[in-house]
């Protein structure tokens, strides 16, 4: 029993009715009334219903929520929290933990190019992202600074010698592959799979309906989606909801968990009707709009973000620093940020090395900074210690003047670190000797 106040009363407008347990209770509605708030005797406050609330608001002490849970609009209202939150619960649609389980979907990394073109097939314009082109046509991708409000980057992508007649399976086409580990929990290819939603930030100088897919490791599995694009050269939100296969293998390891394609032109073998799952490579929509079909034509992307859920969120931040390091568990180089790896440039490794057999050369270990996906593999390049140094090879100091390497190469490779051996000359064993070198470490899926 309870202490109540009940509103609604025919006679007075309130009724009250009293006890010794110290509990209280409010009621609204007539007769009997139902209870809307209870205050226990430790002060606790249960509410039955709703709670809307204008102002600031503090509150002391825990706060349990059980239920949906809306905190502000996405759009314009700013979550301040003064201490760390310890969060549980699956369904939270704020942005703490993995989210959105694309890395880089701002377009804000580009280690590789430092914001130059790329031309080449299966090019990365930036990082995670990668293009296909094997049509007869040729393109250029780079990072953009032109992005809707709450970006500062894209990647666009540009028709530089078209081709309007693809065969079989010829495409220009726009890739992210996500490791198997950071979507083990969707269940894909069991009977309790997820149903997840891609949204991203697209525009283009074509208008009309555009295509890709979502795919799995084997390429025998394949959901086609289209989107359309209403406005030339205007940016425009899509989301995609796709329901989960319940069939097929979906790679829950550090292999090719899911892949997402963006057609830019694909063609009929590779192509196929959207909106269900297919036994097959599909990377498009049958009929969708070709960009490298269109000499000059423009495609830029940007906030890309696949979730849990069938409902698209607002994008999911995260620090710069930490979608760095999540970019180079794939890719990682001795450069400074800004620096595209090259031969012959200033920002390189360096270190000093004692020499154990003489001229038999020298062998150093490179810890990575992060943990990469899989062994790793090495690329060189030269420093600028001296003038018109040998590509690829690793420069040192012979107590006189900077010379090449006559031979740079990997002697072991690990997930977390590496083994460089460069060749020396003109040395006795003990002789310390210092180096200049490059390297860029690429595990990709």
């Amino acid at each position: 029993m309870a202490t109540t106040i009940t509103a609604g009363n025919a006679t007075n407008g309130a009724a009250i009715s009293s006890d010794n347990t110290g509990i209280l209770e409010l009621k609204t509605g007539t007769g009997a009334g139902t209870t809307a708030v209870t205050i226990g005797t430790d002060q606790s406050v249960t509410f039955a219903g709703a709670i809307s609330s204008s102002g600031n608001q503090t509150v002391t002490g825990n706060l349990t929520v059980n239920g949906n849970t809306t905190l502000g609009d996405a759009n314009t209202d700013t979550i301040l929290m003064t201490a760390a939150p310890s969060i549980g619960g699956a369904g939270l649609g704020m942005g703490f933990g993995f989210r959105n389980r694309i890395i880089n979907g701002a377009m804000v990394i580009d280690q590789r190019n430092a914001g130059a073109a790329v031309t080449a097939n299966g090019a990365f314009p930036v990082d995670r992202y990668q293009v296909s082109n094997t049509s007869d046509g040729a393109y250029s991708a780079q990072q953009d600074s032109s992005a809707p409000a709450g970006f500062v980057n894209s990647v666009k992508v540009t028709t530089t010698t078209a081709d309007a007649s693809l065969t079989t399976t010829q495409q220009l086409a726009f890739r992210h592959i996500i490791e198997g580990l950071n979507v083990a929990d969707l269940g894909w290819g069991t009977a309790s799979a997820q149903t997840v939603t891609l949204s991203f930030w697209v525009r283009s100088s074509l208008t009309g309906t555009f295509g890709g897919s979502l795919q799995n490791s084997a390429a025998n599995r394949s959901y086609v989606f289209t989107y359309t694009i209403s406005a030339a050269n205007t940016w425009e939100q899509k989301t995609i909801t796709v329901p989960g296969d319940t069939t097929g293998t979906w790679l829950t390891t550090n292999g090719r968990g899911i892949v997402i394609w963006f057609g830019l032109g694909v063609g009929p073998s590779a192509s196929g009707t959207a909106g269900s799952w297919s036994a097959s490579e599909l990377n498009s929509a049958t009929g969708a709009v070709s960009v490298i079909g269109t000499l000059n034509a423009t495609w830029q992307i940007t906030g890309v973000q696949l979730e849990k859920g069938s409902t698209a969120t607002s994008f999911d931040y995260r620090p710069y620093t930490t979608e760095l390091q999540l970019c180079q568990r794939y890719f990682e180089t001795s450069f400074n940020a800004g620096t595209a790896p090259a031969n012959n440039v200033s920002d390189n490794f360096s270190g000093t090395h004692t020499l154990y057999v003489g001229n038999d050369g020298n062998t150093q270990n490179i810890p990575f900074k992060v943990t990469k996906r899989a062994a790793a593999s090495i690329t060189y390049y030269s420093s600028n210690q001296k003038a018109s140094p040998t590509a690829n090879q690793w420069q040192y100091y012979n107590g006189t003047a900077w010379v090449d390497a006559t031979l740079t190469q990997t002697n072991r490779a690990s997930d977390s670190s590496f083994n460089v051996y460069y060749k020396t000359a003109g040395f006795s064993t003990g002789q310390s000797n210092s180096f200049f070198g490059g390297w860029a470490a690429s595990a990709e899926l």
